[in-house]
């Protein structure tokens, strides 16, 4: 059995990239540890859960239920299911604080995602949860980080001042998957048209500067070192449209990176796949606690 931590924001963090992992690491034996910033229990971003205010009348209170854009674009129902069981866990309910973490406890590391900037900023820009990425790098445990999480990874330093990820190949949010909802959901929640950009691009800067995939991409020794789905895979259509997602028993439609220790992915579509290859990882791990 191995200690996995799983660090969260305080709000906003989303819940197919964090109850999916949860219930597929302990199922198979391993125990997750929860940290937040000062060990409250963390809330999910409540649109991914009911897709409430992504229609263009989810500002009004009488017709937020009404939704469209929202069942497309929410977790799906194996996501939603596991986040309510995640919600009685006495893990999730009895998480440490981000200051208490000692890296020397745990035998892996589990980085999610979320794109809200009220919550998920203060989650990336950590200067302590970034120390801690740093050291489960240089303990060569084993880490996997999805969607927005790789940019907590990408921000995290070595000893020789580089990112974690400098010489490794990953995946994450591409800009193709960020610009097709940001472009949809800025037109129809018009009230909050950068939801679904935590860093929107600033004067000056050409589109998609700010995006995860091209600031992942700036902390790699090569550009080539980021990775999408290939042209000629066979799957390529499902696994790039944004609509399909993989679940536990059809991973076709995922798309994840493995480099050594280090496990990377896109975006809720591949937690499925992404959290069955981490739990197969910390199986085969030398660090194992009793």
């Amino acid at each position: 059995m191995a200690h996995v931590l799983i660090p969260l924001p305080q709000q906003d963090f989303d819940p197919s990239e964090v109850a999916v992992p949860w219930r597929i690491l302990t199922q198979a034996g391993h125990h997750v540890t929860f940290a937040t910033p000062d060990g409250r229990v963390a809330q999910a971003d409540p649109i991914m859960l009911s897709g409430e205010g992504l229609d263009p009348w989810g500002f009004v209170p009488g017709l937020r239920k009404l939704r469209l854009v929202g069942l497309l674009l929410r977790a799906n129902a194996d996501a939603r299911r596991d986040y309510a069981a995640l919600e009685k866990a006495v893990a999730f309910n009895a998480p440490i604080a981000w200051d208490a973490i000692d890296p020397d406890r745990f035998d892996g590391l589990l980085l999610p995602g979320g794109h809200c900037a009220r919550g998920v900023r203060d989650y990336l820009e950590s200067a302590q949860l970034q120390r801690t990425v740093s050291a489960f790098f240089a303990s060569d445990k084993p880490v996997a980080a999805i969607c927005h999480g790789v940019v907590l990874a990408a921000r995290s330093r070595g000893s020789d001042g580089r990112s974690v990820l400098h010489g490794r190949r990953t995946t994450a949010l591409t800009w193709a998957l960020e610009k097709s909802a940001w472009s949809l959901t800025r037109i129809t929640r018009f009230w909050d048209p950068h939801y679904y950009r935590t860093y929107p691009d600033g004067a000056g800067q050409p589109a998609g500067h700010m995006s995860v995939q091209q600031e992942v991409t700036r902390a790699l020794a090569n550009p080539d070192d980021f990775l999408d789905v290939p042209d000629e895979a066979p799957q390529r259509r499902r696994q790039t449209s944004g609509l399909v997602r993989d679940s536990d028993h059809d991973d076709t439609p995922a798309f994840v990176i493995r480099d050594r220790n280090y496990l990377s992915a896109r975006w809720p579509g591949d937690v499925h796949r992404f959290a069955r290859e981490f739990a197969a990882m910390l199986e085969t791990t030398t660090a194992i606690r009793p």
